[in-house]
């Protein structure tokens, strides 16, 4: 963000009056939440794992430290695209506002995006993955797609709503078709809620109410006079609330919303679709502890690569920016080059020279080579950009943080990923480079390389 902003209204849960602030953060640092009202002003970091509590919201919590109703506002953050943001609050929970995110996306887009250096590093879905519980018939499923996108199904027993669903294909629509809906409750819930010391701020100014089993009249006055709700009528079935419904199917826009909001806990934007069924906040966070789990598995993502894409420097060109020939020419072509990041393919056959001697009877590429074909990617990368990359040579000063994580043997296609970790400073590069065969990662370095132009 370019600027910072604050938000304040009663707590949906507690009823104090609480103000949240949110403050531009610098690169990488994700989204905190600081408690400012208690002793040391502890940082809760807003990640899966640290959720606690689901039953009628989303509270993250640090040792003692606790804040709730976080979703709406992190909603707001992630489908806005943004980031890093250093939220301060002044209770244990975010204030409710009007029970929707749109009063968020409206001071984000007041104060301005602010982009940054780092480059966005999405977690692209490439397979299908699921997660169901069986004892709600609740399911989320996450399946491959160009953008992050969203449907959510809702299922009660109510003829209000029996069965609702809403999509969102662009988050650019965010602020359109899903800010301003509502969080929304029935009547039988409520005097459970209050029971649990839950919704002490709730009000018909922050919530859809949906009246759907007749009750007596003292019961639902007695329901009223505990939330200070005005007298309705006990034979009146339906939507009770001071504002009307934005849409018919807002109760599951607002799931959709919550779903979004749960999502930034993964702590990466992802490219992906979810469709869930019967979404909820303990499911939502189950699913985003699963992926959080699932991009530390796989840290760093094979890019993409289509055999049938044409080169974009190929064998040829290659030859003319470096110096190496049979047999130390390890990389075939390069894919791409955006972003600052290569992509290069080798591919391994089974009449490389090396597997005369490594292995005879198991044939398995050198780890050296498969560093110096990485440092050759790198090495492509940095002369890219120079105009007379054919009288410059590019030479190893140090090799870091080597992982060899899986053999390399023929018929492999090793795909190579490499970037410069800091900007060319007095002739030095420091590549951090990857090999990968498949989506599995089998190589790891970082490269130190000098430039020196050729005598």
């Amino acid at each position: 963000m370019a600027g910072s902003f604050s938000l304040s209204s009663k707590g949906l849960h507690t009823g104090l009056d609480l103000t949240v602030t949110f403050n531009p953060a610098p690169e990488n640092y994700g989204y905190k939440i600081q408690r400012i009202d208690l002793e040391g002003q502890p940082i809760i970091d807003a990640v899966a794992e640290n959720v606690v509590e689901t039953t009628r919201g989303t509270v993250l919590a640090k040792r003692d430290a606790k804040v709730s109703t976080v979703e709406h506002g992190l909603a707001a953050l992630y489908a806005m695209g943004v980031d890093n943001v250093h939220i301060t609050v002044n209770g244990p929970e975010f204030p409710i506002l009007d029970g929707s995110a749109i009063m968020y996306v409206e001071q984000i887009k007041k104060v301005g995006i602010q982009e940054q250096e780092a480059h966005k590093d999405f977690y692209v879905i490439k397979h299908k993955m699921e997660f169901k519980d069986e004892a709600t018939g609740s399911c989320i499923t996450l399946l491959p797609d160009e953008e992050f996108s969203i449907t959510a199904m809702i299922d009660f027993q109510s003829k209000f709503i029996s069965s609702q669903f809403a999509t969102l294909d662009d988050m650019n629509l965010f602020e359109k078709e899903i800010a301003a809906a509502r969080t929304f409750v029935f009547v039988r819930e409520i005097e459970p809620l209050l029971m649990a010391g839950l919704i002490k701020g709730g009000d018909l100014n922050n919530a859809v109410v949906i009246y759907e089993k007749q009750t007596t009249q003292e019961n639902l006055d007695k329901l009223c006079d505990l939330t200070g709700a005005p007298h309705h009528n006990a034979e009146e079935m339906g939507y009770i609330q001071n504002k009307p419904l934005v849409w018919e199917n807002e109760p599951a826009r607002h799931k959709l919303l919550d779903i979004v909001g749960d999502m930034a806990l993964i702590g990466k934007p992802i490219k992906g679709r979810i469709i869930a069924t019967r979404p909820g906040h303990t499911i939502n966070n189950k699913f985003a502890r699963l992926m959080r789990k699932e991009i530390r598995q796989h840290e760093v993502q094979a890019p993409h690569y289509d055999p049938t894409q044409p080169a974009l420097i190929d064998n040829r060109r290659i030859q003319d920016m470096l110096p190496h020939r049979y047999p130390m020419q390890l990389v075939d072509k390069v894919v791409e080059i955006k972003n600052g990041v290569i992509v290069a393919v080798k591919n391994v056959t089974a009449n490389e020279p090396f597997f005369q001697g490594h292995f005879p009877n198991e044939p398995v590429m050198p780890g050296v080579l498969i560093i110096e074909a990485m440092a050759q990617a790198g090495g492509l990368l940095v002369l890219n950009d120079m105009k007379d990359a054919g009288s410059i040579s590019t030479y190893f000063l140090k090799i870091d943080d080597v992982k060899f994580r899986q053999k390399v043997v023929p018929g492999d296609t090793l795909l190579f990923r490499a970037s410069l970790s800091t900007p060319i400073h007095h002739g030095i590069a420091t590549i951090q480079a990857y090999a990968f065969v498949g989506e599995n990662c089998v190589c790891e370095a970082s490269l130190t390389a000098q430039i020196v132009k050729n005598k």
